[in-house]
């Protein structure tokens, strides 16, 4: 099994809702075909770098999985035909790839929970 990441951008017209409910059909997608999600991040609504479908924003998500390399084609197919996805780029990790996204899941752990603890001893 291959590990891939694909970040994908929907319209920012979507409800929170709708959003979830893209997300889980994606996520359903790689698990149907046997692959396994090892993590996911929403990034929120962004700005976009430049205008698409004349729009400037966008809600980012990525999703980190484990799959045979058949799965890519038809995931990457229901993107292009789903019209609440703008945008979706889908890479395969390699060695460095993989110890980068270990380090970028750390960082961003310690960053939660730095404010949780804050918090915490605040209340003390």
């Amino acid at each position: 099994m291959n590990r891939y990441e694909t970040v994908f951008i929907m319209t920012p017209v979507l409800s929170a809702e709708q959003v979830a409910e893209t997300v889980s059909k994606f996520r359903a997608l790689v698990t149907d075909k046997g692959g396994k999600i090892v993590h996911e991040d929403a990034w929120g609504l962004r700005k976009l770098a430049y205008p698409i479908q004349k729009k400037s924003t966008g809600f980012y998500h990525l999703m980190e999985f484990e799959a045979d390399g058949t799965v890519v084609l038809p995931f990457e197919t229901e993107f292009r035909r789903d019209e609440r996805v703008i945008r979706f780029l889908t890479t395969k990790m390699d060695k460095h790839h993989l110890a980068y996204a270990e380090g970028r899941r750390d960082k961003s752990n310690r960053q939660q929970a730095a404010p949780a603890e804050a918090e915490g001893s605040s209340k003390a």
